[in-house]
């Protein structure tokens, strides 16, 4: 009897992993069919696609200039996916994606290290199961890991060093302390100097507040492993260098890495506390857990150094995961929330490596606070289940609406079956970073290669003079969009709008 209720519940808990499993891989490939949108979507495929189509997986180029913002990483997941599938938008998601499931992925390997298995419900019940099941239903991961951007790409390789040094730091191993280094170098591939500069400094944090003293191992691997990751790095880095010199420097480390956090120049200006609001909203739909969570950890602060087993709360009494865990994951949290609260620029997405700390705090709330109340396991399987649900409506309901409206594609495809598929693109009091995607190497740009803002009417007819009488498209904001269909000087004709920019087709008269 023993033995049949042991199989039934291994072959209970299969099932439940392999539904699970099945479930996060619909919701995470749906949708990444939808027009790009945003500056930073179109404007990252198409950097991808001139190194495809150049065969050149080296220098990042935009409308063929000199592209330095970010390192290569998510331009050589877009461009081995143009190799697989074509250049579409799929193409240039599916990189990110994979890596927001490689982030869950990381955490469930977390999750295998601390938890331990409840023996009465078997694997389906373990720790690693309730904090892949939170990690795969936070909305955060999922809206990122739906972009194709740089952030997920750079959370998977943060995630995966810190949770390799949380594990050495437990058994002392080799292996971990390796992969620490190896995932580093992949960080500094994916976004730069913050990828070296986060985990390192996470550590130190941690080291600090757990009272303890590295051993002579980790020590003697700052030298080791520095070299490590910078050899992982090296491999775009290096020929990076050795093709375009102090440009190269400038550009990416002074303008894209410096400047940008100390200054406003890219023009992202928020107040200080951005940070401290958009982390939480991040953790939705366990917003209500995470802040609980926080609330349990401030009153228990005090108490860690004054008594390790912290019996005094009932949640500890019966806890099994490591006080040293949630020290780790606060550290983990406040590097890059103090970080990027000083910076002069602020987007959503920086805050995106810390997310991960967030939900293993949030889940080893649930599994010892909510599961085993007789509604608990109900309860959180609910939200999980109507998040997807609700995700699944938003991305075949409401996205394409939005993304509809955000995009020129169709606008473009309406010229194309007008033929002008092959006509200058020029922009008319404004610019559309989008139209770099849908009107690859048509763009009228300025000396230094940025999209040519023009002014009115009679820079549109000068311009044309350069085409040797042949139309051109203008997309133009809708408010201006009298002044070239009243200009004396041009013949336009409105070919369609997304209710927020008009594409129009002008020839001289």
């Amino acid at each position: 009897m023993t033995k049949f209720r042991s199989a039934f519940r291994t072959r209970h808990s299969t099932l439940v992993w392999l539904l699970f499993i099945a479930t996060v891989l619909f919701v995470y490939f749906a949708g990444l069919t939808m027009p790009l949108v945003g500056p930073d979507e179109p404007r990252y495929a198409q950097v991808a696609r001139e190194m495809f189509e150049r065969g050149d997986w080296v220098t990042p180029t935009l409308g063929g200039f000199n592209w330095f913002e970010k390192p290569a990483l998510l331009y050589w997941l877009q461009i081995a996916s143009y190799n697989l599938f074509g250049v579409s938008e799929f193409a240039a998601r599916f990189g990110s994606a994979l890596f927001g499931l490689g982030t869950i992925v990381s955490l469930w390997v977390l999750g295998r290290h601390v938890g331990s298995t409840d023996k009465e419900h078997g694997t389906a019940d373990s720790f690693a199961y309730w904090l892949t099941l939170i990690a795969a239903s936070t909305v955060g991961i999922i809206a990122f890991a739906h972009g194709a951007s740089f952030d997920i790409i750079l959370t998977l390789p943060i995630t995966a060093a810190l949770v390799s040094f949380y594990i050495y730091d437990s058994n002392r191993r080799f292996l971990p302390l390796v992969s620490f280094y190896f995932f580093i170098g992949l960080a500094l591939l994916a976004k730069g100097l913050v990828g070296f500069v986060f985990p390192v400094l996470i550590v130190g944090v941690y080291y600090t507040m757990s009272w303890k003293r590295p051993n002579a191992v980790f020590i003697l691997s700052l030298f080791w492993g520095t070299l490590l990751s910078a050899a992982v790095a090296s491999v775009w880095y290096l020929p990076m260098y050795l093709t375009h010199g102090f440009e190269f420097i400038d550009q990416f480390f002074i303008q894209h890495h410096f400047q940008r956090y100390t200054s406003n120049k890219y023009f992202h200006p928020q107040p200080f506390y951005f940070f401290f609001w958009v982390l939480p909203l991040m953790t939705i739909p366990w917003l209500p857990f995470f802040l609980a969570t926080l609330w349990n950890l401030v009153r228990r602060l005090f108490t860690w150094q004054r008594d390790k087993a912290a019996t005094d709360t009932p949640e500890s009494s019966r806890s099994s995961i490591p006080d040293s865990l949630r020290i780790f994951c606060l550290c983990w949290i406040a590097v890059p929330l103090i970080f990027f609260s000083f910076s002069g620029s602020k987007l959503p997405g920086y805050i995106l490596p810390a997310v991960p700390a967030a939900i293993v705090l949030t889940a080893a709330y649930i599994f010892e606070v909510i599961r085993p109340r007789r509604w608990g396991t109900w309860l959180v399987h609910s939200i999980a289940s109507a998040t997807f649900i609700l995700v699944i409506i938003a991305i075949y309901a409401v996205a394409p609406r939005f993304a509809e409206t955000d995009s020129v594609k169709g606008l473009f495809a309406i010229a194309r079956e007008r033929g002008f598929e092959s006509s200058p693109v020029m922009m008319l009091h404004g610019i559309s970073h989008n139209a770099e995607f849908y009107a690859p190497g048509r763009i009228v740009r300025d000396a230094d290669g940025r999209q040519k803002r023009f002014l009115g009417p009679r820079e549109i007819s000068a311009a044309l003079n350069r085409f040797n009488g042949k139309p051109a498209l203008v997309l133009v904001p809708l408010e201006y969009l009298p002044q070239l269909l009243e200009s004396d000087s041009l013949k336009s004709e409105r070919l369609g709008d997304n209710d927020e920019m008009a594409l129009v087709v002008v020839r001289r008269e």
